[in-house]
């Protein structure tokens, strides 16, 4: 079988190996870009916001951001203390079309999945049950998040607010 000229044998798929195909190789572009701004080394400390059912208990964690081979996804991982439980996970941050997408997938076998929003210096992280916002300050060395929680989707509740410092 002949193939058109304009098609040719390469991977543009890792999981699909060698194919024949007229696509072009993806570039980075600004919306990669804009990524940046969390590569690095964190420690993150705060607080949970306590209720008249739950108290505020303090947290530690360490938080690290870096590229995945090829520099299109962000592989973000975490461990630490809230309270005094372990805790930590593994975040996936990627461009998927003219947006941005996150799989947390955290210690205790939950997976949670957001938007995220960069609008300048904050940074949106939008699910159905959990919410972030981040205020880069600094000039990038610090990142201001406030956390909310919401049972049914509809009201939320501050959760958590914690400061990550840039270490390197």
């Amino acid at each position: 079988m002949s193939r058109p000229a304009t098609e040719s044998a390469r991977v543009v798929q890792v999981a699909a190996g060698v194919e024949y195909t007229d696509r072009t190789a993806p570039v980075r572009d600004g919306r990669h870009q804009a990524l940046e701004v969390l590569i690095g080394k964190w420690i993150n400390e705060g607080r949970t916001i306590g209720t008249a059912q739950t108290p505020s208990v303090p947290i530690l964690t360490s938080d690290v951001y870096e590229w995945a081979p090829g520099g299109f996804v962000v592989v973000h991982s975490a461990f630490g203390r809230i309270g005094d439980t372990a805790v930590g996970g593994v975040e996936i941050i990627g461009v998927d079309g003219e947006a941005y997408g996150s799989t947390f997938y955290d210690s205790f076998g939950n997976v949670h999945r957001s938007r995220l929003e960069i609008e300048g210096d904050v940074i949106r992280w939008i699910g159905e049950r959990t919410r972030c916002t981040v205020t880069m300050t600094d000039a990038g060395m610090t990142q201001v998040a406030h956390h909310e929680s919401s049972a049914d989707g509809v009201s939320w509740a501050a959760s958590m607010d914690v400061t990550l410092r840039k270490i390197t």
